[in-house]
């Protein structure tokens, strides 16, 4: 009778129980949502279906969160003016782009995206609006003017700069933000140039905690904070860019040393040491995918495109990605007039890798983020022995380890690892295999451990065991059979009585997703 209940449970959705892929589950599980285990997603709503619309994209949702995608930002939605066409050029910011849709759409595309348990941020311009906005006709006093004239900002000939010395402006751009929070219930916003001359620190002092006393909403703010728009570390952002990190990846495009990535990791741990705020990493966007001379991530990195991809995802911080770089990013997507993605071209490669990347950035505490220095992961560099170009490291938070092994370099090699943590661990990500599918395997690492990688090659492992491979004793997991009490156990191998809450569960050696 027990027997028949497991095997039931194992093949059936019953009372909230399933089993399928582990990265499908992990990914697919809105229980794993949570501040310090988000994946970002950047999606231009023209270029991301052939429609090019809210509706268009909502429908496709369900791919996002498969891939492990926990908030969708959604780069500006507003009319577009300025004679261009650039998204960042709005005309009103209480409207939506008509060839988008209305807000009812947008609202039932926010309403979908909660439903699957991920949020929507939306993109606010605060510096300035198109030449042509509703404003400069109804309120041009809204506006910064030099000698009698509005003011380009930059020399942006589509757009005016905006005064933040005058409050019935201030009052009427925070009206904005309040307006989509009401009207369409979106949970974010990331905030383009927060680092301009002409918005003072006070506004974002003042202005994010009124707002989040309306709904908790996330701020990302589009400026390093840490190393060049100092003057905002305390200002209220829960997140900026690791601008100077990604610039430096970007300059290793060719590279094989592994001691310039340990000087840029070292750089981006100390300059984020002292702040506040959490960091989001990335290896592109849409500003670096059209805007720079090399655009796609092959023309930007070359081979060192997928181990470049793994190190961003696990060294620290919150993860981006940008749309269409699941399918390898190698189109460069014009935003101005809403190239469309080729959903065509295919890299299982890519696709694969960051579906596992994901999934560990959900499950596995060792690839948490946090705001707090003192909270976040601790990560360990180890200088490799008998190779100059593998790179590897640990991120260690409590029991939950991760050990990342990159090969940078243009030849397979053999490197010695010293320091590790020796007994169980699973081999999460591999780069020999991942275009084919994903995969686990559980492995035995030594204390001081020899891996052979090939070119261009990663390796990222998991300490302990993983529920579709043997329990081993050593973890505190244990089988127990079916005529026994079929004793429930939490990943991390503690006994419990009944899942009672969200999550990922063993029984008999077998694993459970909990909704």
């Amino acid at each position: 009778m027990n027997k028949i209940l497991i095997a039931l449970l194992f093949t059936l959705n019953v009372g909230g129980l399933f089993a399928a892929d582990y990265v499908d589950d992990i990914n697919r599980s809105v229980e794993m949502r949570s501040d310090g285990h988000r994946v970002v997603y950047e999606m231009n709503v023209g270029s991301f279906t052939t429609e090019g619309t809210f509706s268009a994209a909502q429908a496709r949702l369900y791919e996002l969160k498969t891939l492990g995608v926990d908030v969708v930002w959604l780069m500006p939605i507003y009319p577009r003016g300025g004679g261009i066409n650039s998204p960042y050029a709005a005309t009103n910011f209480q409207q939506t782009n008509p060839s988008y849709g209305s807000i009812a759409d947008l609202k039932t595309f926010v309403a979908r995206a909660h439903e699957l348990g991920m949020e929507v941020w939306l993109d606010w311009v605060p510096n300035h609006t198109a030449t042509n906005a509703d404003w400069v006709t109804t309120h041009p006093e809204y506006y910064l003017t030099s000698g009698g004239q509005m003011v380009h900002p930059n020399n942006y000939g589509d757009v005016w700069q905006l005064d933040y010395g005058n409050a019935d402006l201030v009052n009427a751009m925070n009206d904005c933000l309040k307006f989509w929070i009401d009207e369409a219930d979106i949970d974010g916003y990331r905030c383009d140039y927060i680092s301009s001359p002409q918005i003072p620190a006070s506004y974002w002092q003042t202005t994010i905690p009124m707002i989040k006393a309306l709904k908790p909403v996330t701020f990302l703010g589009e400026a390093d904070i840490a190393s060049d728009a100092t003057r905002l570390k305390s200002v209220g952002f829960d997140y900026d860019y690791a601008w100077q990190f990604q610039s430096s990846l970007a300059s290793y495009a060719n590279g094989t040393a592994a001691s310039r990535l340990k000087v840029f990791v070292n750089t981006l741990i100390q300059k984020s040491a002292d702040i506040s705020f959490g960091r989001m990493l990335y290896v592109t966007n849409h500003d670096q995918n059209y805007n720079e001379t090399k655009k796609t991530l092959t023309q930007k990195y070359g081979d060192n495109r997928y181990p470049l991809t793994v190190l961003a995802y696990t060294v620290y911080g919150m993860p981006l990605v940008y749309n269409g770089q699941e399918v390898g990013g190698n189109q460069a997507l014009d935003y101005f007039n809403d190239t469309k993605i080729d959903w065509t071209a295919k890299d299982d490669k890519m696709l694969n890798t960051l579906r596992t990347l994901f999934a560990l950035k959900h499950a596995v505490p060792a690839l948490s983020h946090a705001k707090q220095t003192a909270d976040n992961p601790a990560t360990q560099l180890f200088d490799v022995q008998g190779s100059t170009s593998v790179f590897a490291y640990t991120r260690t938070l409590g029991d939950s380890q991760v050990l990342v092994v990159l090969n940078m370099g243009t030849t397979d090699a053999s490197a010695t690892i010293n320091g590790l943590t020796e007994g169980d661990w699973s081999l999460w990500l591999d780069s020999r295999t991942i275009a084919q599918g994903t995969s686990r395997q559980q492995v035995t690492l030594h204390a001081s451990h020899t891996f052979d990688i090939e070119a261009k090659g990663y390796r990222v492992y998991v300490r302990g065991v993983y529920p579709e491979q043997p329990v081993s004793s050593s973890t505190g997991i244990r089988s127990v059979s079916a005529s026994q009490s079929h004793q429930w156990y939490s990943l991390s191998g503690r006994a419990i009585h009944t899942p009672t809450k969200a999550g990922i569960y063993i029984r008999d050696g077998k694993k459970y997703v909990v909704r």
